[in-house]
């Protein structure tokens, strides 16, 4: 019966110091701040947020989420009660977003300030301030997802419009005509093949007919200075003219009647003369190739063959 009572005794004593230990831990690892409690109003979904998670004030932790819930005044909206420490220089500009932890997607509470200095925000424990939650990162990218598959419906649907079968029909076409004029243009060279080998030759008579019309030039231009040089043929006719004229002038002056006649005969032969060199010269000047083709037929007269009466 005593080793009963002492097992007894021993078992409370046990009891009553783990009691004990658990109480002075709990009291030792309390937190002795307190809290100034803060309310988030979102319509925004707040996947992965639970009570205990952290609040953290452009990343440092300053709080927690006490609880979540839903608004009673207002319907579809969501309470999230924050207690965060008093020292955390919350303003009428802070701002909250909703975070997540890593790939395991735990989400926090981030705050942050749209500008520094703003005046702090009031709160208190019957009326706590409202914090206002932006929408995060995950949000921002179900937004634009949202528009981008908006669009991409949109092009869908302008693609299907493309791809109807008339304008199918209408692209089939137009490749066909593109096929038949590559095919067209595939065919030139070989037309052009025979017009591109007899270039060579072409371009030999074309040198040689340039050298004989350059020889030509030539030629003309010695018998032009010929001609008319010192001692050329117009020279000695005008000083025979000149000496002539001189003595008609002379025996003008002495001979007698009689001789007249003759004078004058011989100064029309020298006139003739005179204006047949120049036709001859106007000639050269005019078609100097006259000389290697001889001069051109004369224009046929009236009943003569290849006669063309002038338009009236």
């Amino acid at each position: 019966m005593e080793n009963r009572a002492h097992a007894f005794m021993t078992g409370i004593f046990t009891l009553t110091l783990l009691v004990a230990a658990v109480l002075f831990g709990i009291w030792f690892n309390r937190d002795r701040v307190e809290y100034a409690p803060y309310l988030l109003a979102t319509n925004l979904s707040v996947p992965g947020l639970n009570p205990q998670a952290a609040v953290r004030y452009r990343g440092l932790e300053v709080g927690k989420v006490d609880a979540i819930d839903f608004d009673p005044q207002t319907t579809g909206q969501i309470l999230i009660h924050l207690s965060i420490d008093p020292a955390t220089p919350i303003t009428k500009t802070t701002f909250a977003t909703l975070g997540y932890q890593g790939v395991t997607g735990i989400a926090y509470i981030q705050l942050d300030d749209e500008s520094v200095g703003s005046p702090r925000l009031a709160t208190n424990q019957d009326n706590p301030s409202r914090i206002p939650l932006h929408p995060g990162l995950l949000d921002e990218l179900e937004k634009r997802g949202k528009a981008l598959i908006t669009k991409v419906e949109e092009v869908s649907n302008q693609v299907n419009k493309l791809l109807s079968e008339e304008n199918q029909k209408t692209i089939l076409a137009a490749f066909s005509d593109v096929s038949a004029a590559a095919q067209e243009y595939r065919a030139i060279p070989q037309r052009l093949g025979p017009t591109i080998d007899r270039l060579p030759a072409l371009a030999n008579k074309a040198e040689s007919a340039f050298r004989s019309v350059d020889t030509l030039a030539q030629d003309v231009t010695r018998l032009s200075q010929s001609l008319q040089g010192p001692d050329g043929a117009i020279t000695r006719i005008t000083g025979a003219v000149d000496r002539t004229a001189m003595s008609v002038e002379s025996v003008a002056t002495g001979a007698e009647l009689d001789t007249l006649p003759s004078i004058t005969a011989l100064t029309d032969e020298t006139r003739s003369s005179m204006r047949a060199v120049r036709r001859t010269m106007n000639t050269l000047n005019d078609r100097p190739q006259s000389i290697l083709f001889g001069a051109p037929a004369p224009t046929p007269g009236p009943g003569e063959p290849g006669f063309a009466a002038p338009a009236q």
